[in-house]
């Protein structure tokens, strides 16, 4: 079973602007998770298989050893031989059950094993031929500063072209792409793609990040072909493309059950940036908002009693003091120091 490795997408930075400065982003979480969930799954279920498989030899094994031990008995004629023979008959005959249920139980296997849906894990297993495409050579492991140099590099190059390929709607038009611009094979395609897809979806052009998304899981699967046959990107595409304009319903429902879900994790991303964007921004507002104590006075005013609310609103300084003058003094004092610290004092009645 191919076992798909998301670390090469580690290095991924989303910008937040359009300076210099990328905050890191968990980038391999958008598949890692739910890849990490279905290979999990489909280890257990093959270790159940082979389990099944187990028993059904082992109960095989001991109704053999039972039915030699009948033949063997019934050749005798002694008194003990006869009540051994009925044993052994009776303990054959559990056995038979209990092999024809395991017999069952391995047959129920291998029929779910048939309806289990295709993945991105085993979609490659079939269809695809190792003998017309080129083994991918080994390479030295790069470091994450190696990557990312790479990574800003093959962007600051070819980032028109492969937005020009994440606009891409139809499969002949993709390949066709690739096939004049076999150099956007490769990581850094996947990875930019990726961030173009948040972004889109930050802006909230929906639509735009859908289609997009369908692009970067054409470049996923397609990476993840050649790993599982050992290749270069490049050598395989155009087998990809092959495969999937001619697919069966199952290895479509395959590639769009792994496109939804990666349209879902974006979704999850950016509402995360969002929020994270919007709480730096309230904060940064706050900020400016302080009084000559450190308050703020939109928390100050908000803790006010409802009388005291009143008279800033209508910066009505003899209301306030009437007011004051009803309420318990420490109570008065108290509040009377927040509203100066936050500047409340200042700034909403020396209008008035």
């Amino acid at each position: 079973m191919t076992t798909i490795d998301y670390s090469v997408w580690d290095h991924i930075e989303v910008s937040d602007d359009e300076d210099d400065t990328h905050p890191n982003i968990d980038t391999p979480s958008l598949f890692r998770w739910r890849h990490q969930a279905r290979v999990e799954r489909m280890e257990a279920f093959q270790k159940q298989g082979e389990e099944l498989e187990k028993n059904l030899a082992e109960s095989r094994k001991k109704l053999q050893e039972a039915q030699k031990k009948v033949q063997e008995l019934s050749l005798k004629s002694t008194e003990e031989a006869k009540q051994q023979l009925v044993k052994a008959q009776e303990e054959e005959k559990r056995l038979k059950k209990e092999e024809r249920n395991c017999e069952k139980k391995v047959d129920e296997y291998h029929r779910e094993e048939k309806k289990m849906p295709w993945n991105v894990d085993t979609l490659s297993k079939e269809g695809f031929s190792k003998s017309v495409l080129n083994v991918k050579p080994e390479v030295k492991e790069e470091t994450e500063e190696e990557k990312e140099e790479k990574h800003k590099s093959f962007v600051e190059k070819y980032e028109k072209q492969i937005k020009h390929f994440g606009m891409l709607r139809r499969w002949d038009d993709s390949q066709k792409y690739l096939s004049d611009n076999p150099h956007l094979v490769c990581e850094e395609t996947a990875n930019y793609l990726v961030i173009m897809c948040i972004d889109l979806e930050v802006e909230e052009k929906h639509a735009l990040m859908e289609q997009v998304a369908h692009q970067t899981i054409v470049m996923q699967f397609i990476l993840e072909l050649a790993k599982s046959l050992k290749v270069d990107p490049r050598g395989c595409f155009r087998q990809f493309f092959a495969k999937i304009k001619t697919a069966d319903q199952q290895y479509q429902d395959a590639f769009n059950d792994e496109l939804e879900s990666f349209k879902e994790r974006v979704r999850g991303r950016a509402k995360i940036r969002i929020e994270k964007a919007m709480k730096e921004y309230e904060e940064e507002e706050r900020q400016k908002r302080l009084g000559p104590g450190g308050l703020d006075p939109v928390e100050v005013y908000d803790s006010l009693p409802v009388e005291m609310q009143k008279c800033f609103d209508e910066k009505d300084i003899q209301l306030l003091q009437d007011v004051i003058s009803k309420m318990d003094p420490t109570e008065a004092k108290i509040h009377m120091k927040r509203c100066i610290d936050s500047g409340l004092w200042g700034a909403e009645l020396s209008d008035g």
